[in-house]
């Protein structure tokens, strides 16, 4: 593979502007040369970012596909339900791809794109980045380096925050592959290689629900009355950040189709998706779940995943051996 990796991005989102931002930061490694989006103002922001020909900008990545290979790469960060097409018929052009996660949403859909890119001899590598964070790599070296022993038990956490909890409904995924898919990947990865026999999950939506609507709210939060009092406000979630000048994540995600400003977040809030009270729409996100995992040999681990946790909000990882 040559020393400068030529890419092509499907999908401009947030995923995909991220991850091919390490070519503005890398020159010499990677160059953007064509992107995919049905969103005008994502695909010419992209665009313009890495200075992509109009004759590599496409609204469909169909096109592209059908084209002969003028990428060595694809990074494909569509929405998780569209992740097995593009993956499939860029894998069967020879790109070598970099996929967001999950790798899909069934296990055939997987089973699919691995088919299809051995066929091809290609690279995929799924993006489970928490792999490669200097705390999961460290947790890694001391389990490797046999300093606790073998693992007997494994206590993982997510505190999600707010902002995770009170969007619009997860359409592609549910929240446990659409979020948490990283922890759940943290600790086979942590097991080193021990196969995952039994798994039980309990989950439940206990508290975003009409039951549970503050008196007199309204149905959105930009002229809801008892909106200050509301920990859930998107006004306090969205509007405050951007006040402060932060209109990066999540700021960023309500104002997908324009330039991100108070003006364009203030009227995606007044009539978009991100701006209806919580407990009146459509939300099917479970606010809370624990599974529980039994490997080969008799090592498990309980992952939990929990909302309303804005203060804490980081993860928190307990690994049992049996050295003392």
């Amino acid at each position: 593979m040559p020393s400068q990796i030529r890419v092509l991005v499907i999908g401009a989102g947030n995923r995909g502007g991220n991850y091919s931002s390490f070519a503005l930061h890398y020159p010499a490694r990677m160059k953007v040369i064509g992107v995919a989006d049905p969103r005008a103002f994502a695909r010419k922001a992209l665009q313009e970012a890495h200075k992509i020909d109009d004759d590599n900008v496409f609204e469909d990545w169909r096109p592209a596909a059908e084209r002969e290979r003028f990428a060595d790469a694809v990074i494909i960060a569509t929405p998780d339900r569209l992740h097995k097409a593009p993956a499939v018929a860029f894998a069967q052009r020879g790109y070598h791809i970099l996929l967001e996660k999950p790798m899909a949403v069934t296990p055939e859909d997987c089973k699919e794109i691995v088919q299809a890119c051995q066929a091809s001899n290609i690279i995929l590598t799924v993006c489970h980045v928490l792999r490669y964070h200097p705390v999961a790599l460290k947790i890694k070296e001391v389990l490797e380096r046999d300093l606790i022993g073998d693992i007997c038990h494994i206590q993982h956490l997510e505190p999600v925050s707010p902002s995770e909890k009170t969007g619009p409904s997860v359409e592609s995924s549910f929240s446990l592959l659409a979020k948490s898919c990283h922890d759940v990947d943290l600790i086979n990865f942590w097991m080193g290689g021990k196969r995952c026999l039994k798994v039980s999950s309990f989950g439940s939506l206990s508290h975003f629900t009409q039951q549970h609507k503050p008196e007199g709210a309204a149905q959105r939060c930009l002229d809801c009355p008892v909106e200050q009092t509301c920990p859930y406000s998107a006004k306090k979630i969205y509007l405050k950040l951007a006040e402060d000048g932060h209109f990066h994540w999540p700021v960023s995600v309500v104002c997908s189709s324009t330039q991100c400003d108070i003006e364009s977040l203030t009227q995606a809030l007044k009539h978009g998706l991100y701006g209806r009270c919580v407990y009146e729409c459509d939300n099917d996100v479970v606010t809370n779940q624990v599974v529980n995992m039994e490997f080969e040999g008799g090592t498990t681990a309980a992952f939990t995943m929990v909302a309303f946790t804005e203060k804490l909000g980081v993860r928190k990882t307990t690994i049992y051996g049996t050295k003392k």
